[in-house]
């Protein structure tokens, strides 16, 4: 294991030409303390967790001292933004220390996010706010914990300094971690800026390094392509699914690694209501949660269009024509699963689909009741009373239970055996907004951050019963029923 000095520090995207990046230090924190340290996380980049415990370690990152090997830069990129190009975002208040490569060859980036300001902050102080910080520190690990591919986040350090949003609020500083914070709104720039060698050294560049494979081929921008639909496609279909809702899908919060990225105005649906929208500020509903897929498709397609003058347009809609296949297969073997069938036959269909409109008209919260589900007792005659109660229509559910209960008869598994495979892919726990909030309340009002702790460990295990554990499974109180998140979350 490796001390905070000795970390090895590999900084391909700082070889980059100038263009791609502004160099600069980040903004000091005053008087930082640390919020919380991510033992996990650390073990990525192989550093040894008792370093979080240094007083250098805060220094480090809050962004009062640099790290040696690290060249700290602000990236550059545009994007759409609720469907408007917007010709220049890049890092406002985010600045990468740079890419530390492990033993096994793993590359990580560090960002530093909250840093100050940058050249690309327009409006912006460059800072974040401790409330959105704990949010995506515990989101990254909640849905690493589902196994849903997603970026890390190794530490919070917080400040006194107060930071102006719709309220006065204090600063802190996260450090992420990801294989790579390239953006479909880092190739956009360049298309828009007609800089087209600059976006062949980008996708050559991102190609040597996260898609090997792919180096020598003679139509490897083609199949980069393609490879980034198939994984936007799969990353889709785990978000439909589990039922996760991003909130701001503009393309400069779109990894090209098919990574969860960027949480901001997240939620996880509770009652089941396809047209979710946690977004407060998303006053038409662009990125309601049944519209995530074929926003999905949108932005790829916009990437697909940055990268035309690399590809052909016929290449381009070959790879955009496997979006689709590809999403559905991925969602219907998700969803086969979370129903406890070996696989998905063509007439599960309209069960599932009766199923959703069943829990949408009486309001049933979507993770409790697929986790319930692996309950089900299959035998003639059985009520399945804990399911039937949480229906207004008690009958519509019945017939729906028969339905399911041929379905399952034909399947030929057992009951313990089908709750073991349905309980592994249906969480208990999840990260709903109500948790996060009790833990920003006493970290923000308290400085307690025991909340967090407790969070963390719950969310590593999502799919495991843990004694004593079970209120982080209960539906929002009814305090919790305001709660609203917007860009600035």
């Amino acid at each position: 294991m490796r001390t905070l000095e000795t970390l090895h520090f590999d900084n391909s995207f700082a070889r980059l030409p100038a263009a791609f990046y502004s160099r600069l230090s980040p903004t000091p924190l005053p008087d930082p303390y640390l919020v919380h340290f991510n033992a996990d996380a650390a073990g990525l980049i192989e550093l040894n967790p008792n370093e979080g415990g240094r007083p250098e370690f805060v220094g480090y990152f809050a962004g009062n001292q640099l790290l040696p090997g690290s060249e700290p830069l602000a990236m550059l990129y545009s994007g759409h933004q609720f469907g408007v190009y917007v010709p220049q975002l890049g890092d406002g208040r985010a600045i990468l220390l740079g890419e530390v490569r492990t033993r096994s060859g793993e590359r990580w980036e560090l960002q530093l996010k909250g840093a100050g300001r940058t050249p690309y902050s327009r409006d912006g102080d460059g800072r974040a706010v401790l409330r959105s910080t704990i949010r995506e520190y515990l989101c990254g690990e909640a849905m690493h914990g589902l196994g849903i591919p997603t970026t890390r986040a190794l530490s919070i350090v917080g400040s006194d300094q107060k930071v102006f949003r719709e309220t006065v609020e204090t600063a802190a500083v996260l450090l992420r971690l990801a294989p790579s914070h390239v953006r479909f709104g880092s190739f956009q720039i360049f298309y828009y800026r007609r800089q087209h060698e600059h976006l062949q050294t980008l996708a050559d560049d991102v190609i040597a390094h996260h898609f090997p494979e792919l180096a020598e081929k003679k139509e490897r921008h083609a199949l980069f392509l393609t490879e980034v639909v198939f994984r936007t496609a799969r990353l889709m279909a785990e978000w439909q699914a589990v039922g996760f809702a991003h909130g701001v899908m503009n393309t400069d919060n779109m990894s090209i690694l098919g990574l969860t990225f960027d949480y901001g105005p997240y939620g996880f649906m509770e009652a089941y209501d396809p047209g979710f929208v946690c977004n407060h500020s998303d006053h038409i509903g662009r990125y309601a949660f049944h519209r995530q897929p074929q926003i999905g498709l949108w932005n790829l397609s916009a990437l697909a269009q940055a990268l035309s003058p690399l590809i052909s347009k016929e290449a381009a809609s070959e790879a955009l024509d496997q979006y689709e296949p590809v999403f559905n297969a991925h969602y219907i073997t998700r969803m086969a699963r979370k129903l406890g069938f070996k696989e998905f036959q063509s007439g599960d269909a309209p069960l599932l689909v009766d199923l959703l409109a069943l829990l949408q008209a009486n309001r049933i919260d979507y993770t409790n009741f697929f986790r319930a589900l692996g309950n089900f007792k299959q035998a003639p005659g059985e009520k399945n009373a804990d399911l039937r109660d949480r229906f207004i229509d008690a009958a519509a559910f019945d017939a729906w239970a028969e339905r399911y209960r041929a379905r399952l008869l034909a399947d030929g598994a057992r009951d313990e055996e089908r709750k073991n495979a349905m309980d592994r892919v249906n969480p208990k726990y999840i990260l709903r907004n109500y948790l996060a909030q009790t833990a920003i309340q006493k970290a923000t009002l308290e400085r307690n951050y025991t909340e967090i702790d407790r969070l963390l460990t719950l969310l590593k295990r999502p799919f495991d019963e843990q004694p004593d554990q079970d209120h982080y499974a209960a539906p929002p109180p009814e305090w919790a029923k305001g709660i609203q998140v917007s860009c600035s979350s």
